[in-house]
């Protein structure tokens, strides 16, 4: 199976400007492709993922990857699928960001004796003369065709200001630069890049007179149309300082029946065949339960590493076969400044520790009997809660578990 077919079986692909063309070369390991990632955070993200896992797939395959790290672009900020402008970032929290970035793709991608390399697209953006640039891009984008693509629709009754307007014709420098720089013949992305990536094959067929090409991957969907990534935290970090390899191993192990086969072929290295024949014969609840295990560990080992795979594995059996508690599961603690008289309110434990967003959600949940403290179910939302160094178990409803201390 080469790695076209194995990249269509798992689902990945969405749009293609030339499929005869991008196969060949991916499946002669002649593509020198490269994905772009914004550092809009100190750490990546699952939304991240799929397209480290695409790289990893591609550069086994024998082709070069490049990871273009948007410290130019990371300035103006896509608006792709925002309803709001992105808060502007200052230069240093941006290259602070980027270095973060790369730590954690070294995961992921070999950089070493060339397999491949990462640039910044700062180093060309930021040096850029804006009359020069006007002469020598401006002319090859209409602003009626930029206007009709959605990532602009979708903004354009809160208000699309110039300055984010200008991102497509960044990126699109950015594939220009590439091309001509490293030989770069492809780029790779989210779905939502599609209109992104056109400007850039574009500027180079006007430009150059030459053919680069774009492909989309899939964004990754739950059953019910939502992007997966999300908790009641927020995002689920590839950080392990910010969201803990229990956190994350847990993530996956409860995502819905309908969407585990789905998360193994686009996100696992499992091979396809297995999932297949798995995905056959799962017709209850333990064969979905064995796969959402599988998918779990093969993540949480990708992202962290074998043994904290095997470590999140274990606390999860522990919390979960009745033990209740474990040196791995995931804790929050609370300075004793913020404590009166060593105790604090359940309403507000519940907020600090991440299990509600806000009180009113956590009385909520008081009310409806799906918080135990240490195994008893808490049914006043006036509790006062002692808190100290050996802390409490929160559970909320049967999957969500925090320990709770106070130093």
């Amino acid at each position: 199976m080469t790695i076209f077919e194995e990249l269509k079986r798992r689902g990945l692909l969405a749009q293609l400007t030339d499929e005869k063309e991008i196969e060949e070369l991916i499946n002669a390991g002649k593509a020198t492709f490269y994905i772009g990632f914004d550092p809009t955070a100190d750490s990546l993200h699952v939304g991240h993922f799929m397209a480290l896992c695409l790289m990893k797939r591609l550069q086994m395959a024998g082709n070069k990857p490049i990871v273009l790290l948007g410290g130019g672009t990371g300035m103006i900020g896509d608006p792709s699928g925002k309803s709001d402008m992105r808060k502007m970032m200052t230069k240093e929290t941006i290259q602070h960001n980027v270095d973060c970035f790369l730590k954690q793709m070294s995961r992921f991608i070999d950089f070493s004796d060339g397999k491949a390399i990462a640039v910044n697209n700062a180093d060309w953006l930021l040096d850029l003369n804006y009359v020069e640039l006007l002469r020598e891009v401006g002319p090859h984008f209409t602003v009626n065709r930029m206007l009709s693509h959605e990532c602009y629709k979708q903004r354009w009754d809160k208000g699309l200001t110039f300055f984010e307007f200008n991102y497509m014709i960044m990126q699109s420098y950015d594939f220009y630069r590439l091309y001509q720089d490293y030989g770069c013949n492809m780029q790779f992305g989210g779905d939502d890049q599609w209109a992104n990536m056109l400007g850039g094959t574009e500027l180079i067929r006007r430009k150059l007179g030459k053919d680069a090409y774009a492909m989309t991957i899939t964004l990754l969907l739950n059953s019910e149309g939502k992007k997966m990534g999300k908790t009641e935290k927020g995002a689920v970090w590839l950080d392990a300082e910010k969201t803990s390899p229990y956190e994350f191993y847990q993530y996956w192990r409860n995502v819905a029946d309908a969407d585990v086969v789905k998360c193994l072929k686009m996100l696992t290295f499992v091979p396809v065949e297995e999932i297949e024949e798995m995905e056959r014969s799962m017709t209850e609840g333990a064969q979905f339960n064995a796969a959402k295990e599988l998918l779990a560990y093969e993540l949480t080992q990708l992202v962290h590493g074998e043994e904290e795979a095997e470590k999140a594995k274990a606390a999860a059996k522990a919390i979960f076969g009745g033990g209740g508690s474990s040196a791995d599961m995931p804790k929050t603690v609370i300075p004793v400044s913020e404590l009166t008289d060593g105790s604090m309110g359940l309403l507000n434990i519940l907020v600090k520790s991440g299990l509600a967003h806000s009180v009113s959600e956590a009385r909520r949940l008081v009310q409806q009997g799906g918080i135990t403290v240490n195994d008893e179910k808490m049914t006043d939302p006036k509790a006062q809660i002692a808190l100290g160094s050996e802390g409490i178990v929160i559970r909320k409803g049967k999957k969500a578990f925090m320990k709770v201390t106070a130093e």
